[in-house]
C-alpha cells in the first residue's frame, strides 16, 4: 500500500483554506501514485475548535466541506477530519470523525473512541465517544483507522489504565492489516521521541504496520510538531516526518530502519517550537508586526531575536525605556542586539515621565518613600509606552518574561506582563538560556554580554535578581517538581531542597495564581504549562497544614 501524508497547517475556524489544504494535498497524493491519502484529525475545522463547535452555522458550513472533499475524489482514497452530528437522541450533538472517501463517496465514518478530558484536552465537552470500529478496505488490505486518542490507551507505558476501551485490540481482532491514525497531538519537549516510543510499542504488539500523520503549526498556546511517523509490522521506524513544518510524503509500509525521531537536542526542540508559535500565533490572529521592550537583559533578547527568525526583522521593533536605575551596558546591550538582528531600534527614556508619578505618590500618601511600589510603576509606564506603540501602529506587544518569574509572581500587572503574547511564559529562566546559545549557533545576534551579565529588573539601585529569588538553576528544579510533576513540599525537600526554601517558593507559587490568570497567553513547550492545561483556582483556602487553614 502507498500512503501520501499530508502534514498541513489548518487554521481554526478558516473552512476555506482549510479545505484548500487537503484538496491540495489529495491533488499531490494521486499525482503521486498514493492509494490513500491521509491529513490530520478535525483537518476540516483545525484543532481545537473548543465552543466554535456549540455554533450550528459552524458545523453546518463543516458539513458541506465535508461533502464536497468527498465528492472530489477519485480511485485514490481520501482521509480527513472533521465534525459530525450524532445521530442519536441522548448524549452530545457531536462526533470527531474521521471520514474515509473514494469516487465521490463516504465510504465510512469513523468516531473517534477515547476523548481525553486531562491537561489541555476537554473534548467530552463537546463529543459524544465512538460506540465501535469498523474495518474499510483500501487497496486490497483490511484497515483499521483511528483518531490521535485511540492510540494513547497503553497502561504498560503509561502505569495506569486511562480507559476501559483499547480501540487498537477491537480493529485487531477484525482482521486489520493496516492502521492509519489521524491526530492532532500538542507538542511539549520531550514528547515527539515517547510518542514514538508509544506506537511502535502497538506496531510490535499486534505485529501490524502503522501510519500516523500529525497536525502541524499553532493555534492559539497549543503547538503541533508534525512528526508524522510510520512503523513495519515489526515496530521499526521506517519514515519520521520533520517537525514544525508542513511536509508532504508518498511512503510504503515496508522500507530500511531509520531513526526514531529526526534527533534535536531539548533546546532546539524548544526554539524551533517559539519560532513556529509565534510565526503562527501572529499570522492566524491577523497581525504583521510585533513590538518588544528591549532592556538589555536576556529575556528580551531571546524574545527579540525568536521574532526576528519567525516573521522576518523588518517587521519587528523594538524599544529601550531606560530609567535612572538602567545601566549603560543595558541600553548599549539592547541597541547592539537590534543591530545584531536588523531591526528597527528606538529609545524612550523614562526618568521624566516617572518623575511626577513620584512626586504624586509622595503627596497622595503623605511621605516620600521608595519600595516595590515605585518599581511596578516603571514597568507599568514601560507597558504604556509599548500599548500606545502597538495602538498607533498596529504591531503586536510581544511581553518578555519567562516561565520561573510568572510562577513566582517576579512580574508585573499591566507592566511588563502587557501583552498579546507571552512568548517565553513556558520556558524556564535556565532554558532562556540554553535556547540564546542555540540562537546564536551561527555567529552572535544575542550580544556575549547580555548571556553572561547577572540578571536584574533595574528598578532600583544596584539590583539582582538574586536579592529576591535563589539561584535560577536551584529555582527551577523546585518549580519543575511541583508545577510539571506534581510533587508536594516533602517530596521535594526530599529530593534534596532546603525545607524553609521550598515552603516559601510553593507559597509565591501558589498565590500568584491572580496575576497568571491576567496574563497574556503563551506557547506550551513543557507538559505542564500555565493556562488551559493548569486550571488552579484563585480564591481558596488550601494549606498543605491542615492546622493552618483559614475557615
Amino acid at each position: 500500500m502507498k500512503v501520501f501524508i499530508g502534514q498541513i497547517n489548518p487554521t481554526v475556524g478558516a473552512l476555506t483554506s482549510n479545505a484548500e489544504l487537503i484538496r491540495r494535498a489529495y491533488a499531490d497524493g494521486v499525482a503521486a501514485g498514493a492509494d490513500v491519502v491521509l491529513v490530520p484529525e478535525l483537518a476540516v475545522t483545525g484543532y481545537p475548535p473548543r465552543d466554535l463547535l456549540d455554533r450550528a452555522t459552524f458545523i453546518d458550513a463543516a458539513a458541506e466541506v465535508r461533502d464536497a472533499l468527498a465528492a472530489l475524489t477519485g480511485d485514490t482514497t481520501l482521509i480527513f477530519g472533521c465534525p459530525v452530528r450524532t445521530r442519536n437522541w441522548c448524549g452530545k450533538p457531536l462526533h470527531n470523525a474521521a471520514i474515509v472517501a473514494r469516487n465521490g463517496k463516504i465510504l465510512l465514518e469513523q468516531h473517534k473512541t477515547l476523548l481525553p478530558t486531562y491537561d489541555v484536552f476537554d473534548e467530552l465537552r463537546y463529543f459524544e465517544p465512538g460506540n465501535d470500529v469498523r474495518i474499510v478496505e483500501i487497496a486490497g488490505h483490511r484497515v483499521g483507522v483511528s483518531i490521535c486518542e485511540d492510540f494513547w490507551f497503553d497502561d504498560e507505558a503509561f502505569g495506569t489504565k486511562l480507559y476501559c476501551r483499547n480501540p487498537v485490540d477491537e480493529l485487531a481482532r477484525q482482521g486489520a492489516e493496516v492502521l492509519l491514525n489521524i491526530s492532532a497531538s500538542p507538542f511539549n519537549a520531550g514528547k515527539r521521541r515517547s510518542r514514538g516510543e508509544i506506537f511502535s510499542r502497538i506496531a510490535s504488539r499486534y505485529q501490524i504496520p502503522l501510519v500516523y500523520v500529525n497536525q502541524v503549526g499553532g493555534n492559539d498556546e497549543l503547538l503541533f510538531d508534525g512528526s508524522s511517523i510510520v512503523f513495519d509490522a515489526s515496530g521499526q521506524t521506517i519514515f519520521c516526518a520533520p517537525a514544525f513544518e508542513e511536509h508532504n510524503s508518498l511512503v510504503t509500509l515496508t522500507g530500511s530502519p531509520c531513526e526514531m525521531v529526526l534527533a534535536l537536542g531539548e533546546e532546539e526542540e524548544i526554539g524551533r517550537a517559539l519560532i513556529l508559535g509565534l510565526r503562527d500565533y501572529i499570522r492566524k490572529c491577523g497581525f504583521r508586526d510585533v513590538v518588544i521592550g528591549l532592556s538589555g537583559g536576556i529575556d528580551s533578547a531571546l524574545t527579540a531575536a525568536i521574532a526576528a527568525e519567525a516573521i522576518g526583522p523588518e517587521h519587528v521593533t523594538g524599544i529601550a525605556m531606560p530609567s535612572q536605575f538602567s545601566s549603560e551596558h543595558s541600553i548599549a546591550d539592547a541597541r547592539d542586539l537590534a543591530r545584531n538582528l536588523g531591526i528597527a531600534f528606538h529609545v524612550a527614556p523614562i526618568a521624566d515621565v516617572y518623575a511626577p508619578y513620584e512626586q504624586s505618590l509622595d503627596a497622595l500618601f503623605g511621605e516620600h518613600k521608595f519600595d516595590t511600589t515605585n518599581e511596578n510603576v516603571q514597568a507599568r509606564i514601560r507597558g504604556n509606552i509599548l500599548m500606545a506603540w502597538s495602538n498607533r501602529t498596529g504591531a503586536m506587544v510581544v511581553s518578555t518574561g519567562n516561565k520561573s518569574e510568572l510562577a513566582v509572581g517576579y512580574c508585573t500587572l499591566y507592566g511588563d506582563m502587557a501583552g498579546g503574547l507571552a512568548l517565553l511564559g513556558d520556558v524556564y529562566k535556565t532554558m532562556v538560556y540554553r535556547v540564546s546559545h542555540w540562537m546564536n549557533r551561527n555567529g552572535e545576534r544575542i550580544p556575549q554580554s547580555t548571556i553572561t551579565k547577572p540578571p536584574s529588573a533595574e528598578l532600583r539601585p544596584n539590583q539582582k535578581d538574586q536579592d529576591s529569588l535563589p539561584p535560577y538553576d536551584v529555582l527551577d528544579a523546585i518549580l519543575k517538581l511541583y508545577i510539571e510533576e506534581w510533587l508536594e513540599l516533602d517530596a521535594i525537600v526530599a529530593a534534596g531542597f532546603d525545607r524553609e526554601l521550598v515552603t516559601r517558593i510553593l507559597k509565591m507559587v501558589d498565590t500568584a495564581e491572580f496575576k497568571r490568570r491576567q496574563a497574556a497567553p503563551t506557547i506550551r513547550v513543557s507538559e505542564k504549562a500555565f493556562g488551559s492545561g493548569r486550571d488552579m483556582p484563585i480564591a481558596q483556602r488550601w494549606r498543605r497544614d491542615p492546622a493552618r487553614a483559614v475557615k
